[in-house]
Parts: C-alpha cells; structure tokens; sequence
C-alpha cells in the first residue's frame, strides 16, 4: 500500500472505457491507489487496466457487480486503507467529483459519502423505466431511514475503514448493492450523508440495468430491503 484511498473499480468487458476511466482519475487523484475487479471479462480488461497503471484482480468467471465491490473492499482491509471510492468502468463516474467525495470523507464527520446526480446543478437525465425506480427506491429508503436521499442507486460513494470491514462480511449483496445497503447501513447505526456529483451517459450505451433487467432489479431490490427489515441489525462497529 502506497497511499491511503483506495480507487475500487468493478469492470466486466470494459475494455473500451477503462483505460480512459484509469487515466481521469490518476490525472486528478495522484495520491490513490487504483484497483481493477476484473469480473470475468472476455474481452481485453485486463491488459488495458494494467496498461493503464491499475492494479487488477482477476475474478475466475462473472461474479456480478456486488462480489465484484466486496472483493475490491476484502483487498482495502487486507492492505490497512482508510478510506476507499467505488465507481464503475464505463466512464460514467467523473473522476472531476473525486475530490469532493474524498474531501467529505477525509472530514470523519460521515462513514459513507454518496454521490448524487440528482443534487445540485446537475442535468442528468435517466430512461424512464430507471426514473421511477430510482423515485420508488428513493421513497422507501427515506421513510425507513428518515433521511433525505435523492439517488440512493448511486454507485459513486466513498466509504471509511469501518465501511470496508463492515462490506466483507457474508451479508454484503452479490448482485445489486444500492438501496438494501443503504438502509443496513442505518439499522447498524452507521452515519450516511449525500452530495452531488458529475455524471455522464454511459459511453458504450451498454447498462446493468437493460433490457428486462429493470424489471428483475425492482423485484429483487424490493425483496432485498425486505430480508434486511427482518434481519436483525449487526453491530455498528466489526
């Protein structure tokens, strides 16, 4: 370990984003490390992050998004990082916001930073399937938490030390971690505050979120934040 942010980046056939993505953040972030969470790619990932300065490990086949992130947070807590910031390789986390993300997190005064395109001057504009998603989603995880949150589908968060511990337990979602951990974050007592962030389209037009896949997320995130109503709550501090 060199520094102490991590970059945590989860990466599944990326190999036309993740070079530029890698060479964005190290042009405004020189004092974090960047890792790569190959998740099985077929395509050539791996050689272009490693081209790129990024350290990369490889997962054997698709994990999915969420075991993708948790192996990223297992590698920040074996190598004792303070802090860590997941963003996604198809370019649409702008390494330009890296430096609030950091900046509030670095404060202490928080345990999870998220960053919302939705604050702000921000323009962003989702398909219309995904906006009323993001709006059910934004309703239920503010009535259960009592906290304002405009984009709790974000996966532009910074996170502290006992966030990455807390991440590597078996608890952690495999597939989609959004507003199911937002809301096991507040039952274990945890501090989550939002600010905005800059967000492009996706440069490749690909989503996790296509197709039919809108319709699975909604079923399986509703059940999600269900099983985490009646789980009962882990201690805030592992």
């Amino acid at each position: 370990m060199k520094n102490n942010i991590l970059i945590v980046i989860p990466a599944y056939n990326e190999e036309k984003t993740i070079g530029s993505v890698i060479k964005g953040i190290s042009n405004v972030a020189q004092t974090a490390d960047i890792v790569v969470i190959n998740d099985g790619s077929s395509d050539r990932t791996e050689t272009v992050a490693k081209d790129a300065g990024a350290f990369v490990i490889n997962l054997p086949f698709n994990l999915g998004y969420g075991a993708a992130l948790q192996t990223g947070f297992k590698y920040a807590v074996r190598h004792g990082y303070r802090y860590a910031i997941q963003m996604d390789g198809d370019g649409q986390h702008s390494p330009s916001s890296l430096k609030s993300l950091t900046t509030e997190i670095e404060k202490n005064n928080t345990d999870v930073v998220i960053g919302s395109r939705f604050l702000g001057d921000n323009n962003y504009n989702a398909p219309a399937l995904r906006k009323i998603g993001m709006k059910i989603f934004s309703i239920i995880t503010n009535f259960i938490t009592g906290q304002k949150f405009t984009d709790p589908t974000s996966g532009y968060r910074a996170i502290n030390s006992d966030i990455l511990k807390f991440y590597s337990n078996d608890i952690y979602p495999v597939d989609y971690p959004d507003a199911d951990v937002i809301i096991m974050l507040h039952q274990a007592g945890f501090r989550i505050m939002e600010i905005p962030v800059d967000m492009n389209p996706s440069l490749t037009g690909k989503s996790m979120h296509s197709g039919l896949k809108p319709i699975y997320y909604l079923f399986k995130m509703m059940l999600s934040i269900f099983v985490t109503l009646l789980r009962e709550p882990i201690r805030e501090k592992v």
